[in-house]
């Protein structure tokens, strides 16, 4: 058992670019996709994401806001394992353009032309509930 602390595990999250999205889908299916944290990195247990409105997990949110996301870092120094991260949380959708500009990159334009201002879009704030964490055989949980 391990006693890391929130910030420990933003630290270790800092490094980790994507995440995969865990949603409740159709007759209780878990479906997943890699998303990206944009450079978003000061976790503090929540995360931000963009897609667009009409994709399918938007409405899975929607239906059953919770959801999982999880996350690998790669190896250590000097060899050490690497690290495992997987956090259990509530996710809402927001179309606020407002709140977008806080969380956009210009990384983002790549699939949102026109910005925030792109039709369609939307963010996915994922609030965290609790965090399990694993590196060799270190592990531990953090609850918020």
């Amino acid at each position: 058992m391990s006693d890391m602390t929130l910030a420990d595990v933003s630290g270790e999250m800092a490094d980790i670019d994507f995440t995969m999205l865990s949603t409740r889908a159709a007759e209780g299916r878990i479906a997943s996709r890699p998303m990206s944290n944009n450079g978003d990195v000061e976790y503090t247990g929540d995360s931000y994401y963009f897609a667009w409105g009409h994709a399918h997990m938007v409405g899975e949110i929607e239906a059953d806001p919770n959801v999982g996301l999880t996350f690998q870092g790669s190896k250590g120094l000097l060899g050490a394992p690497p690290m495992f991260i997987a956090v259990e949380g509530v996710g809402k959708i927001i179309r606020d353009k407002v709140a977008f500009v806080e969380h956009w990159t210009p990384d983002l334009d790549r699939w949102f032309t026109d910005g925030v201002d792109t039709p369609g879009v939307v963010m996915i704030h994922v609030n965290a509930k609790r965090i399990h964490y694993w590196r060799g055989e270190e592990e531990g949980e953090i609850a918020l």
